[in-house]
């Protein structure tokens, strides 16, 4: 796991720590013994990777442009075709990132025994590879791939290599990057693209992910909402809780009067009711908690 210094390309500017608000999370973590903490993509920018949100520098702030919705994906071969060459472009660069010190420090709550459980929205693996194991990725993981027909799940490395089988000839340079290990491509350049059916029934490969539009699974939301029972206080980290899949564990803290804590850049849904608010980035502050 790379310890290297951070990579701001995607992260917002923002203030050093300032030394008050420190000092406020420390006693709020001190006095936490079965931490919940549920993370969004401000954690992982410092990766490398962007995020949607964020001021000057998040998808939507840079273009026009919005992910695929689960609907479109499904029902149009030609969504599909452009998700994947996307994709397929993006994978190399976006399977190679690695965990952030704001990863490392939540392995090692974990292994303290100060975090009682980890939920993530996000879908790049970098908390598995940070070595957390009290973990829900609540969106799944785009390092797996799923049949929609026969539900058979493969590797992203592996479908990467049918691609490559698949596309001798194609080559396409992006023209920016996206969340997720999108990037952006023109119509012609994925005109040519050939996608492969799934080696088992035929049927439609699909990243193992909620698209936008999808909702995720019921016994996975109760899962969740039972390792938050447990808990006893609530670090939100780099997630402004737009999405309600995330906000509804949030709703469902306040209902219970946890104290929560939020750490991210910007303004946030929680804002108003959270305990502690902080303005910084996770991988500076977080390592001196």
């Amino acid at each position: 796991v790379s310890r290297s210094s951070p990579d701001l390309t995607f992260v917002p500017a923002c203030l050093p720590p300032d030394p008050g608000e420190v000092e406020e999370l420390q006693h709020f973590i001190s006095r936490s013994k079965k931490l919940f903490v549920m993370t969004g993509a401000g954690i992982s920018t410092e990766s490398g990777i962007p995020d949607y949100r964020s001021e000057g520098v998040g998808l939507y702030a840079r273009t026009d442009r919005r992910p695929v919705q689960h609907g479109e994906f499904v029902s149009s071969a030609r969504a599909r075709q452009r998700y994947w060459a996307r994709n397929f472009v993006g994978w190399p660069q976006f399977s190679s990132r690695w965990p952030n010190a704001a990863h490392l420090v939540l392995r090692d709550w974990e292994q303290r025994g100060k975090l009682h459980w980890l939920v993530t929205q996000n879908v790049d693996a970098l908390h598995g590879k940070a070595g957390s194991q009290r973990l829900t990725e609540l969106q799944r993981c785009t390092h797996r791939v799923s049949c929609l027909g026969c539900g058979d799940q493969t590797s992203r490395s592996e479908l990467q290599e049918r691609f490559e089988a698949l596309n001798p000839t194609w080559k396409a340079e992006a023209l920016g990057v996206a969340p997720d290990g999108d990037v952006f491509l023109t119509d012609e350049q994925v005109r040519t693209f050939q996608v492969p059916a799934c080696s088992k029934c035929g049927g439609i490969l699909k990243p193992d992910v909620t698209f936008f539009g999808d909702t995720v699974s019921r016994d996975k939301v109760n899962f969740v909402h039972q390792r938050l029972a447990e808990s006893d206080s609530m670090l939100v980290a780099g997630s402004s809780m737009q999405v309600f899949s995330g906000y509804r564990f949030a709703l469902a803290a306040r209902e219970k009067r946890l104290p929560i804590a939020v750490l991210n850049i910007g303004p946030t849904r929680l804002d108003h009711f959270a305990s502690l608010k902080l303005n910084s980035r996770c991988g500076e502050l977080l390592p001196l908690i």
